[in-house]
Order: structure tokens, then C-alpha cells, then sequence
């Protein structure tokens, strides 16, 4: 484990089961744990803006998800399987000494939280759920998503990142990030050129919905409280959390307004206070 200190964070590289993870830690002593896992072509930088809004009293782990990022992007998709990645997590998480915590997931980031839960559920005493989907429910409709999840992907590879980002940024999903700032907008489009062909193509071949396994029927075991929050604009995760919240034993949805599917690039400090309010954190 290779680490270095910036104040009140520090930036590391921890190997989980032959993969070396990039990880970022705020307010290293503090007690109250919570970890932050991004979505496709995110990575630990997305949550810098949320971060820097919540106390000092709060221990913010973040981590870079398998391809994305400066961890790991194996040449083989199966290291990109839900499964091998939750197992990745578990093993960081025993390495970083994280017994308990709220784990955060946004969109890709939050179907990994799910999976995590349902299979290592000691650790996560809440869940925040951030536009985030169980998977899909009927293997028609995983077939199709695989069928489209590879052609993307083998676009990704043939095309380069900067033919990828110019239409990702573009697409009907994130319509409302054009009214951010255009620094805001710029930061957000670094991220995404930042990541590497084979980190995304792989990932959307070992870990899209398309493969994922739908968590829909195993939502009613979940019994630690979840915290769903979609944004006004994104009707689709709305109507998904709805029926999602349903399902879940001790779950409450809250729609942001104004706001699309990244609710915590769109509106950080909302997106900061449901944190600090729901699991009053001070």
C-alpha cells in the first residue's frame, strides 16, 4: 500500500486480489466512515466538489472503480464481472480498516453498491443511492442491452476516447449538464478523456446491465435504511426509484429539482445536505 498525505487527504494505491486500486481518503481520523463509488467514466474526482461540502468529522473514501480512473484496466473482461469487482471492495475495505460505514453509489457506482449489499451486509449500516437501477429485469431485455453494451464498446476501442466523449457528452441522459457552468462542463469532459479505451470497453462488457444479474427480486432482503435520490429532469430513475422504494424494507426517495441524472455534479450542495441530513451527520 503506497500512500501519500496532502493535508487532510491522502491519495493511495492498495492491491486487491492483483489489481492495483487508486483510492482518495479526506479527514483520515475521523470516525463516521463514508465511501463514494462513481459511475461510468467517473472516477475519484467527480466526488471532489461534494467532499470539500461535508464536515471535518466525517471520513470521505473514495475509490477508483475497476478500468476507470488510474486503477487497474485488465485486458481480460471477466475481471470486470459484478462479482470480481465486490470482491475487490470487500477486500479493500478489510485492508483499509473499514468495519462500518454508508456507502454512496451514483448510477453504475450505485448497481455496485447494491450488488455489495446483497452479498456483504455487515459492513454497510446505510445506503444512499444516488439515479442508481437494481439491473434489468427480463433476459430479453439484458440481451438487448449486452448486444448494444459491446457494440459501444468495440466502438470505444476502434474509434479512441475523444470520438467516445464527443457523443457520451451529448446524449439525451445528461441534457441538463449544458446548463452547468462551462468550467463545471469542461472539468467534467477532463474526467471522462482521462480514462482509457480498454478500461471502458471492458467495462461495459464485464460489468453493463446487460450481464449484471437483476437485484430486483433480492431488494425486499435489504433491511438497513436506503436513501434514493433521483433528479427532477431524469424521469426514467424516477420512476425506478419509485418501484424500487416499494420493494425495499426502510427506504425514502427524494426528487432534486432542476436537475438531471448526476445530481452531485448538478447540484452538490443538495446532494451534500441529504448526506449530512438523512444520516444526521454533523
Amino acid at each position: 500500500m503506497a500512500t501519500d498525505s496532502f493535508g487532510d487527504e491522502a491519495v493511495m494505491m492498495v492491491s486487491a486480489r492483483g489489481v492495483n486500486y487508486h483510492i482518495k481518503v479526506w479527514n483520515e481520523g475521523a470516525r463516521e466512515v463514508i465511501v463514494l463509488l462513481h459511475g461510468f467514466t467517473g472516477s475519484v474526482r467527480t466526488w471532489e466538489t461534494v467532499a470539500s461540502l461535508l464536515p471535518t468529522t466525517l471520513k470521505i473514501v473514495t475509490v477508483d472503480l475497476v478500468g476507470h480512473g488510474k486503477t487497474d484496466a485488465p485486458n481480460d473482461p471477466s475481471s470486470y464481472s459484478m462479482e470480481e469487482q465486490i470482491k475487490d471492495l470487500e477486500n479493500l475495505f478489510e485492508q483499509l480498516h473499514l468495519t462500518t460505514f454508508t456507502l454512496v453509489g451514483y448510477s453504475m457506482g450505485g448497481r455496485i453498491a447494491l450488488s455489495y449489499v446483497s452479498v456483504y451486509p455487515k459492513r454497510v449500516k446505510s445506503l444512499i443511492l444516488e439515479s442508481t437501477s437494481p439491473g434489468l429485469k427480463t433476459e430479453d431485455e439484458r440481451l438487448t442491452r449486452r448486444l448494444a453494451d459491446v457494440a459501444l464498446a468495440d466502438k470505444i476501442e476502434k474509434n479512441g476516447i475523444v470520438s467516445f466523449v464527443n457523443a457520451w457528452e451529448n446524449i439525451p441522459l445528461f441534457a441538463s449538464q449544458k446548463k452547468l457552468p462551462s468550467d463545471i462542463q469542461k472539468a467534467v469532459r477532463d474526467e471522462r478523456l482521462a480514462q482509457r479505451e480498454i478500461g471502458l470497453a471492458n467495462s461495459l462488457r464485464g460489468m453493463g446491465t446487460g450481464v449484471q444479474k437483476s437485484l430486483w427480486d433480492e431488494l425486499h432482503q435489504i433491511s438497513i435504511p436506503v436513501q434514493l435520490i433521483t433528479g427532477e429532469l431524469d424521469e426514467k430513475f424516477i420512476q425506478i426509484a419509485e418501484e424500487m422504494k416499494t420493494l425495499l424494507q426502510n427506504a425514502s426517495h427524494t426528487i432534486i429539482p432542476g436537475v438531471g441524472h448526476a445530481i452531485h455534479v448538478e447540484n452538490p450542495t443538495q446532494f451534500a445536505t441529504i448526506i449530512k441530513d438523512v444520516y444526521q451527520i454533523n
